[in-house]
């Protein structure tokens, strides 16, 4: 027996080390792929690492650089006035029924106490913590929220704290390796690795009305998503966090991630710092943003291939944004943009997306002008726009034409769900759909009669009227519809009016 047991610990120390050999073979090989797949003449910033990096890049230094701007940010919610983001992790505080804890990340933008976090990392709080990675614990004042970008700045009473370095979002690359930095889970300073996925990503998360917004007055919403995606682990609690290159620099604020858990699935995503610099630089100057508005619309990314289908279009001939309709009294209607024409560059960039194309507008305040180049039945012209704020394009006049052209665009008819047909379904409100017109979003898409509405951008609807209202609240925005199918299955898509 002893003889059989030193047999199998000798077997156990042979697998170990013929499992170490052929690690080091293979790191040896990893090594050698590097070397003889990187040019040699690639400059530094070109590849986006020092000379001091391997080709898997220096973690350790980046995450040196960053650590130390990261916060942790903890709120306090009176009643249920939360806002529900699966980004945010809550809990109840004993003894205190009627209040709830959150917890979420920031990111120190100054020396003298500005940080940046997620609107829904602190939104509706009655109270906001900040504790540095020093340990020292402050209270924040709110400077302002932006609902439409999920983007919030916060000022604590202190001086010569460690800001971030900010890098360019627009030159980072589909896998470029990135760190993703907060306190996901509550949990001390984390760091994650992994690569950027893809850029310029919608996934109709950020659609809610503007708190501006009385709740009886139609409200604008431009709602902007252009995200930078990543692999990089993303977990509650990570919202308002840093995602950085391999220098260390701020290319992206972490906002959401893709999960049917509510935990890492393999998908995050990052609001652009070179958008997030402009909102948050307004919201400390004014505690509001200043945002131009063009006044045009343009196909949802998730409809596009087959409105340009329906309209005899080759998707792959379409190289730009295509315009739907053009808003009266917009800045587009000034400089003579009409509907069909196909915007291909603003400023000398090329658009390849409308989530792009929305982003780089939003970047921009009232009175800016801007350079279009466009496509007309085949010729191309330039364009200067002056761009207009909110104000001049919320005339009732506008808001009754913009509700009647996101009717048409909808292509649907509603009624409302009976008091026995809400009993059956266990809901409290609902719409259903009777007619479903050619041409129409909801055809397009394959939303089929007697589907049920059930909200739209978060706010139950239960007759024409909050219909009306919900569309309206979403003006120049995304429109988000909650549903379910005929066939009980639940449903969600996003419907863009443009910017």
């Amino acid at each position: 027996m002893k003889n059989n047991f030193l047999l199998i610990i000798a077997t156990m120390f042979i697998g170990m080390q013929s499992c170490l050999a052929g690690y080091s073979v293979e790191n040896s090989r990893a090594e050698k792929f590097a070397k003889d797949t990187i040019p040699q003449s690639l400059s530094n910033d070109s590849i986006h690492y020092n000379k001091s990096q391997n080709a898997f890049g220096d973690f350790v230094t980046a995450s040196r650089a960053i650590t130390p701007s990261v916060v942790h940010i903890k709120t306090i919610y009176e009643g249920s006035e939360t806002s529900g983001n699966s980004g945010q992790q809550f809990n109840g505080i004993p003894g205190k029924s009627s209040f709830a804890m959150g917890s979420g990340s920031g990111i120190i933008i100054e020396a003298d106490g500005y940080i940046a976090t997620n609107n829904h990392v602190v939104e509706n709080a009655v109270e906001i913590e900040v504790i540095l990675p020093d340990k020292r614990i402050f209270t924040a004042t709110l400077v302002g929220l932006d609902p439409n970008t999920d983007l919030a700045l916060l000022k604590v009473n202190a001086t010569g704290l460690p800001a971030v370095k900010f890098g360019n979002s627009d030159i980072v690359e589909i896998g470029e390796w990135v760190l993703a930095v907060g306190y996901p889970f509550s949990l001390n300073t984390t760091v994650t690795a992994g690569i950027v996925s893809a850029k310029a990503r919608s996934i109709g998360i950020i659609n809610r009305p503007g708190n501006n917004s009385d709740g009886n007055s139609p409200n604008m919403n431009t709602a902007v998503e252009s995200f930078i995606q990543t692999d990089a682990a993303i977990n509650p609690g990570n919202s308002g966090g840093a995602l950085v290159n391999l220098n260390g620099e701020l290319i992206g604020i972490n906002s959401a991630i893709a999960s049917q858990t509510g935990s890492y699935s393999g998908y995050g995503f990052a609001i652009p710092v070179n958008l997030a610099k402009k909102i948050l630089d307004d919201l400390k100057k004014y505690g509001t943003v200043k945002r131009g508005i063009l006044g045009v619309s343009f196909p949802a990314p998730i409809a596009e291939d087959q409105f340009f289908k329906q309209e005899g279009l080759d998707p792959a001939k379409v190289k730009g944004v295509y315009i739907t309709s053009v808003l009266r009294e917009s800045a587009a209607e000034a400089s003579g943009l009409q509907e069909g024409d196909i915007i291909q560059s603003i400023d000398g960039i090329q658009m390849t997306s409308s989530t792009e194309f929305s982003e780089r507008i939003a970047r921009h305040k009232p009175g800016d002008v801007i350079k279009l180049d466009y496509l007309r039945k085949g010729t191309t012209y330039t364009t200067s726009v002056t761009l207009k704020g909110d104000e001049s394009v919320k005339t009732a006049t506008n808001l009754n034409e913009s509700l009647e052209t996101i009717h048409n665009k909808l292509g649907a008819d509603f009624t409302s769900l009976t008091r026995d047909q809400k009993q059956q379904l266990n809901l409290n409100s609902g719409v259903i759909v009777t007619d479903v017109r050619r041409g129409g979003f909801f055809e397009q898409i394959g939303i089929p009669k007697n589907t049920i509405i059930v909200f739209i951008n978060g706010k139950p609807v239960d007759n024409s009227k909050e219909i009306d209202t919900a569309l309206l609240s979403a003006q120049n925005g995304i429109i988000q519809i909650l549903a379910i199918a005929p066939d009980g299955s639940r449903v969600v898509f996003n419907f863009s009016l443009g910017t």
